[in-house]
C-alpha cells in the first residue's frame, strides 16, 4: 500500500522498537479485553498490532459499521452467541494465539506467520469478522 513507509524503514523500525513494543500493546489490550468497560479498546489494540510491528498498513478501509442492539454485521454471529464465546472461549483463546503471534513475529521465518495469525485475533476474540 501506498501509505506504508518503505521496507527499510519498517525493518529498522521492528528491530529498534516494532518488537518490544507490540508486545506492551498485546499485553494491555489482552488484560482489556478481560473487563467489559476495556473490550472495545483491547479489540482496537489487536487490530493495530500488525502496524505496530512493522509499520505496515492494512487494505482494510477506516469504515464503521452500524449494527443495532443485538444484530451483527456481515457473516458474524448475533452478539449474544459472540459475548458467550468470549467468556467461555474468546479470552483464552486470544492470549494463546497473541502468545504464538508474538513468538512467531520475533525470528525472521516466522515474522510472516506472526503477522498473518495477529489479522485472526479479532475474531478470534469474539468471533466478529473485520
Amino acid at each position: 500500500m501506498a501509505d506504508s513507509p518503505s521496507l527499510i524503514v519498517r525493518a529498522v523500525w521492528f528491530v529498534f522498537v516494532g518488537w518490544w513494543l507490540t508486545g506492551i500493546v498485546l499485553a494491555v489490550a489482552w488484560f482489556a479485553n478481560l473487563t467489559v468497560i476495556g473490550l472495545p479498546l483491547g479489540i482496537k489494540l489487536i487490530n493495530k498490532a500488525p502496524y505496530t510491528l512493522t509499520l505496515k498498513r492494512s487494505g482494510a478501509s477506516d469504515e464503521v459499521d452500524t449494527v443495532e442492539m443485538g444484530g451483527s454485521s456481515g457473516n458474524s454471529p448475533s452478539l449474544i452467541i459472540r459475548g458467550v464465546y468470549f467468556v467461555l472461549v474468546g479470552w483464552w483463546a486470544s492470549g494463546l494465539l497473541m502468545a504464538v503471534s508474538y513468538l512467531a513475529s520475533l525470528t525472521v521465518i516466522g515474522l510472516p506467520i506472526g503477522v498473518k495469525l495477529f489479522n485472526y485475533l479479532p475474531y478470534v476474540t469474539s468471533l466478529k469478522k473485520f
